[in-house]
């Protein structure tokens, strides 16, 4: 029908719904106005069969719900992914779950659900994930830490040089006596920001050894921190590996009658909307997450168009954002 309305062929229609530069402007113009009278829509169903393209990527989280919902690390990861896909024709399929979320992965792309897949919050645990590469192109949020995926694809920021840069800050304030609470295990960004905490403290001349897990959660950050306040009650220095984590670290020194900063000086780590929506204004560490979902996306593109980027790993810098807490 459009065809016959613009007085051309179906191959030129196709050629002009599908984007192809080998279309003059004028044909474009006439056929794209003949869409419009029309009020024509173009069947996914059957663009699928004749492409074998789904034009769908799935969003993989290995995490809970919950926690999914709450870290705004999230949000601000997929708000980067789908501004990117805006303007093409894939659609984001989420998949969440703490449950068995990797066989429920490889079924679902097994099934030839997806053309491509995003992982995001994956531990060195989730080893079926070892197989997504082979079945669709796979890109990872994060450094991969699951043994077997080699020579992988991913998007990172520098949380070794962002966590070095938040524990020197300490340093150089004169604080001595520094503890970390640490995000949930067997996750690269935990390993990287331990590992550049401690490298600053090593350099100082300090002891490294007052660590605790807060497992990437509010609560878990206030429990980190009494553990930390009992086996260091004089601690003057804290790098908290999230915001969502030092804001529970903060309530706990309040509870304990510690002062911020003067009695103990708290650095977090990502520079979200946490950040400032409680007084005092916490001091962290910038990453753009934002940025990282718009390179994940950038990447699998160029894998799905048979372009090979020019390099398997991309790492955003991170800086550090000085406020009242430090």
């Amino acid at each position: 029908m459009v065809a016959a309305v613009a007085g051309v062929s179906r191959a030129t229609v196709s050629r002009v719904v599908n984007g192809s530069p080998k279309v003059s402007a004028a044909v474009v113009e006439v056929v794209t106005a003949a869409i419009a009278d029309l009020n024509y829509i173009p069947n996914r169903a059957a663009r699928t069969l004749a492409s074998r393209q789904t034009l769908a990527i799935a969003l993989l989280v290995p995490e809970d719900v919950g926690r999914f919902f709450a870290d705004p690390f999230f949000a601000t990861v997929v708000t980067g992914i789908t501004e990117r896909l805006e303007p093409t024709d894939y659609v984001l399929n989420l998949l969440v779950s703490s449950s068995d979320p990797n066989h429920k992965a490889r079924r679902y792309l097994g099934g030839g659900s997806a053309d491509g897949a995003l992982v995001i919050s994956h531990h060195a645990h989730d080893v079926d994930l070892v197989e997504l590469g082979a079945m669709v192109p796979t890109v990872f949020g994060g450094r991969p830490i699951v043994p077997g995926i080699v020579n992988p694809y991913y998007v990172d920021v520098d949380n070794l040089e962002g966590a070095r840069l938040a524990a020197q800050h300490l340093v150089d304030l004169g604080r001595r006596r520094i503890g970390t609470v640490t995000g949930a295990p067997e996750m690269p960004a935990t390993e990287d920001r331990l590992a550049g905490w401690r490298r600053a403290l090593v350099e100082a001349g300090l002891d490294a050894s007052a660590v605790a897990e807060g497992g990437f959660t509010r609560s878990g950050g206030a429990s980190a921190m009494r553990e930390l306040l009992e086996c260091r009650p004089d601690l003057d220095g804290v790098f908290v590996a999230s915001d969502l984590m030092a804001r529970g670290a903060l309530a706990t020194l309040t509870l304990a009658g510690r002062r911020v900063p003067d009695d103990v000086a708290v650095v977090g780590f990502d520079d979200s909307f946490v950040a400032v929506q409680e007084n005092p204004h916490l001091t962290t560490v910038r990453q753009h997450a934002d940025e990282m979902g718009v390179a994940m996306v950038e990447m699998l593109l160029d894998l799905l168009a048979d372009r090979l980027p020019d390099d398997r790993a991309r790492i955003l810098p991170t800086e550090l954002i000085v406020r009242q807490t430090a």
